[in-house]
């Protein structure tokens, strides 16, 4: 009778923490951007052209585990290297849930690997920079004709050869914030020019979010990261078929599905189970 209620005993005070931690679950806070569509920009950084080819494979990856989550990826923008990788390259994704799942993606991810062009075998150190912007509307972020500078210009595809013999390229710059950018991803100026734009949005509704919750950020600084481009969030080591993610210390050895988009949510679900830890902790305190 007695290891009875000793086991019912332990069995309600299991339950009790479970009931705790849901109830404390229902009272954070919520970030009302986590179901928005967001924006990826992937940048070479340095390496070379190793890096632009890293560039490649890393907005590959991100492409992929979109289509393995059921959302829509849609290039915006590419600028290839010499080699055919990316020198810089922007896509937009839209989906439930997809700024919410990938808005820690955002940083530098390094790669250790033997480039194709390297003929002795040694390995290089190369890193592109990531960038998870939530999507915003004309509701969110208002653009005044007089605070733009619009150039058009004709595009130039690697090497320097035009790819287009009309003036199609588009770059726009928000003069109140210096915030420039530029797409020549399509033939037509207005359908590049609207590509423009809600890049631009996307990346002065984050600026905004920034100035409004500078505490919040603060907070998630301390605890899993900036989410700044400067900051190394991430290895793969290829010769050691191996991930790191820096931030919470999780390591997975299957390499190829982690870039094939498969094994992305060990980290990603790491991440975010993180960042609930430390906002219960936080408010429990």
């Amino acid at each position: 009778m007695l290891e009875m209620a000793a086991e019912e005993l332990l069995e309600a005070v299991e339950e009790e923490k479970r009931l705790q931690h849901a109830l404390f679950r229902t009272l954070l806070p919520k970030d009302e951007a986590d179901e928005r569509d967001c924006i990826l920009e992937v940048r070479a950084g340095t390496g070379g052209e190793e890096a632009s080819l890293f560039a490649m494979d890393i907005f590959r990856m991100y492409e992929k585990y979109s289509q393995k989550n059921g959302w829509k990826f849609d290039a915006i923008d590419i600028m290839e290297s010499a080699v055919k990788g990316y020198k810089e390259a922007s896509g937009a994704i839209s989906g439930p849930g997809a700024y919410g799942k990938l808005k820690f993606e955002s940083g530098v991810h390094r790669v250790q690997r033997v480039p194709v062009t390297e003929k002795s075998g040694r390995v290089h150190t190369s890193a592109v920079s990531v960038a998870v912007l939530p999507q915003a509307d004309e509701v969110d972020v208002q653009l005044r004709n007089e605070d733009l500078r619009i150039d058009t210009y004709r595009s130039g595809g690697s090497g320097g050869q035009s790819v287009n013999t009309t003036d199609s390229a588009v770059r726009i710059t928000h003069v109140p914030t210096g915030t420039v950018v530029a797409i020549q991803d399509e033939r037509s100026q207005h359908q590049n020019k609207a590509k423009a734009l809600k890049v631009l949005r996307a990346r002065l509704y984050e600026l905004e979010r920034h100035r409004l919750h500078t505490d919040r950020s603060k907070l998630r600084s301390e605890q899993i990261g900036s989410g700044d481009r400067s900051e190394r969030i991430r290895t793969y080591n290829f010769p050691q078929g191996r991930v790191t993610d820096h931030r919470v210390g999780v390591t997975h050895h299957a390499i190829e599905d982690v870039m094939e988009g498969e094994s992305l949510d060990v980290f990603i679900d790491a991440l975010l189970l993180q960042e609930e830890m430390d906002a219960i902790a936080s408010f429990a305190s």
